[in-house]
């Protein structure tokens, strides 16, 4: 869990929306259908609706340049028959004139589109990154436990990208190759019906083909994206996690499970190559066969004298234009094919609902005392099952009910997995429980804005996370306007001042990557004064000690007293001398709660805290 104190804590989402955990529409891997691809489209036409204008200026320049570019043949056909074969030099100027206007008129439209093109591309994937990004950060956190954050990252970087080319290049290759080729069918057919119909003789041949390639193409392509997101999610892992890797010299281990992913993303791709090698030749051939049929065919029929030599040679020169679409409108295909797979990615991962949202009719949470209460409270995690099995439950509590008083200090402690961690999860609304309810100062948590909520609760995680940036930032994370003698104030409240000024840079170094250039003890500190300066009314602290050697944790005793004063607290530790002034501790086991009462009564009771005592003391001496 990364989360921050006041503002700073969690995001708009929450965990197992109704206890119920997290089950999201198709993800990685499964084949999306017509629908969903028509769909897709849809989605993808509705992000370029903000900036219709420009494209439809855009459409305006692909239809005046792709008529434009069709010209030159029939000026060819002038410039023989009329200029050459009459001998006629006025006529010959005059075409050529014509032919360098055309190419000036064909080079400014040119430019318009690809301007206007680029421009509606470029700012509708802006668009796109920035929804990506908003909609991550209303998802769930259970969504983030079960999807490896380089699979995500792929979909906002690798996917968007693809759809570049999508956008920009294959916009304007379809409408222009379209065009052209229906401009090409008419000229054909204005120039000789005879002639037309023979070279159409070859177009179903090339439809075969065409229809070939789209289905043998189609899971390929897929397949380039999926292998791409993994290949990025193990790059991201194995980089997190290179401390580990080092130390365990796993290094080989990990270059050759990288080859391996590389290895299949080549396959992939080389199978794309090979359907690629196997059509485009084919295409290309046909175009020749159509080219010869032409030249002999019109031959003999201008040395007949039934058609002119100047149509002969325009007819030849307009082939290109039905041949070439035809080619364009194939690697296309291609283009399309990655971009319709990147864009379906992105729609899946668009179409994750946050699962736990606010109400229509949530509340804003007044200024609140800290009075928390847990009300017949269970909570069961919905674990996906292997080989396509069905989610089972997972119970993780059953039936709590705890009261906390404003201002007191509730120590909850148990084996791993006893529900602690849970249980502070739902005080701060990142799951709603299966049954029951959670309540602060009367207010059912399912009734309130979030929002109004994490303003006033502070998370010290067990692992405290920095964001890049200098330790002053960091501090100042969860009150951004906070000046730079709350930022001092708060730090010396916790005993981090101490390490801050003995830094080159004081407050104004930086953190590095998620605080690397700190040991973990430093690091714990400032998020301890981040939680401080938010000045939150419920501060939760979980295992926010664990990472702090014993000579720190004695140091920051003073500063957590003066944290928790005044404040209602949950703390969840396992060093049970972090806990043992807490106004109340809690024993919970398998989701219940065993037993309750000051560290002296639990002693005395000599159960189940009592145990775990002992245990702790007996490890601590040894």
């Amino acid at each position: 869990m990364t989360a921050f104190g006041g503002r700073g804590v969690g995001g708009g989402g929450g965990h197992h929306g109704g206890g119920r955990g997290f089950a999201g529409p198709q993800w990685e891997g499964e084949r999306a259908g017509k629908g969903t691809r028509t769909r897709n489209l849809r989605g993808l036409i509705a992000l370029i609706k903000p900036h219709r204008g420009r494209a439809a200026l855009a459409i305006v320049a692909l239809l005046l340049g792709t008529a434009a570019s069709l010209a030159p043949p029939l000026l060819a056909r002038e410039a023989i028959d009329r200029g050459l074969v009459r001998h006629d030099t006025g006529t010959l100027v005059l075409v050529v004139a014509l032919f360098l206007a055309d190419a000036l008129l064909v080079s400014l439209l040119t430019y318009a589109q690809t301007y206007l093109v680029g421009w509606v591309g470029q700012r509708t994937l802006a668009d796109l990154r920035v929804r990506i990004f908003t909609h991550l950060q209303t998802l769930p956190i259970g969504f983030y436990e079960s999807r490896p954050t380089g699979v995500l990252i792929s979909r906002i970087t690798n996917d968007v990208e693809a759809l570049d080319s999508l956008v920009t290049d294959s916009v304007v290759t379809l409408f222009q190759a379209g065009l052209t080729l229906i401009g090409a069918v008419g000229v054909l057919l204005y120039l000789d019906i005879k002639l037309a119909l023979l070279t159409f003789c070859i177009v179903p041949f090339v439809a075969a083909g065409s229809i070939w390639f789209r289905i043998a193409s189609a899971g390929a392509f897929r397949r380039t994206r999926e292998t791409i997101g993994a290949i990025t999610a193990y790059l991201q892992e194995t980089l997190s996690g290179i401390r580990v890797v080092r130390t365990f010299g796993a290094e080989p281990r990990h270059e050759a499970r990288f080859a391996q992913l590389n290895e299949e993303n080549r396959d992939a791709n080389m199978r794309t190559v090979y359907l690629n090698a196997r059509y485009f030749p084919a295409v290309e051939m046909l175009s020749g066969v159509a080219l010869a049929l032409i030249v002999l065919y019109g031959g003999y029929q201008a040395i007949a004298g039934h058609i002119t030599a100047g149509t002969v040679v325009a007819f030849v020169l307009t082939l290109s234009y039905l041949f070439d679409p035809i080619q364009q409108l194939s690697q296309l295909y291609a283009t399309y094919q990655s971009g319709m797979a990147a864009l379906e990615k992105i729609f899946q991962l668009l179409d994750v609902e946050p699962d736990l949202t606010d109400r229509a009719d949530a509340t804003p949470l007044p200024r609140i005392r800290g009075e928390v209460s847990f009300q017949g409270v269970s909570f069961a995690y919905r674990r996906h099952g292997q080989d396509g099995a069905g989610p089972a439950e997972v119970l993780a509590l059953d039936g709590i009910d705890l009261h906390i008083p404003p201002g007191q200090t509730v120590a909850l402690v148990g084996a791993t997995g006893a529900g602690k961690s849970t249980m502070a999860k739902l005080a701060a609304r990142f799951y709603d429980p299966t049954a029951g309810r959670v309540t602060i100062d009367g207010h059912d948590l399912r009734d309130v804005r979030t929002d109004s909520l994490r303003s006033q609760m502070g998370i010290v995680p067990q692992e405290a996370f920095l964001f890049s940036g200098t330790i002053g930032e960091n501090i100042a994370f969860g009150k951004p306007d906070a000046s730079q003698e709350e930022i001092e104030q708060a730090a010396a409240a916790v005993g981090a001042d101490t390490f801050i000024s003995e830094l080159e840079h004081g407050y104004d170094t930086d953190v590095g990557e998620r605080g690397a250039q700190l040991s973990a003890g430093q690091r714990q500190l400032i998020a301890f004064a981040r939680a401080l300066i938010a000045d939150p009314r419920v501060l939760i602290l979980d295992e926010a000690t664990s990472n702090v050697d014993l000579h720190t944790e004695g140091r920051i005793e003073d500063g957590l007293r003066l944290l928790l004063a005044g404040r209602t607290a949950i703390v969840i530790a396992h060093r049970l001398s972090t806990i043992r002034q807490a106004g109340r501790i809690v024993v919970l086991e398998h989701g219940r709660i065993a037993e309750q009462g000051t560290h002296d009564e639990l002693i005395a009771l000599e159960g189940r805290y009592h145990a775990l005592y002992r245990d702790w003391a007996l490890h601590a001496v040894a």
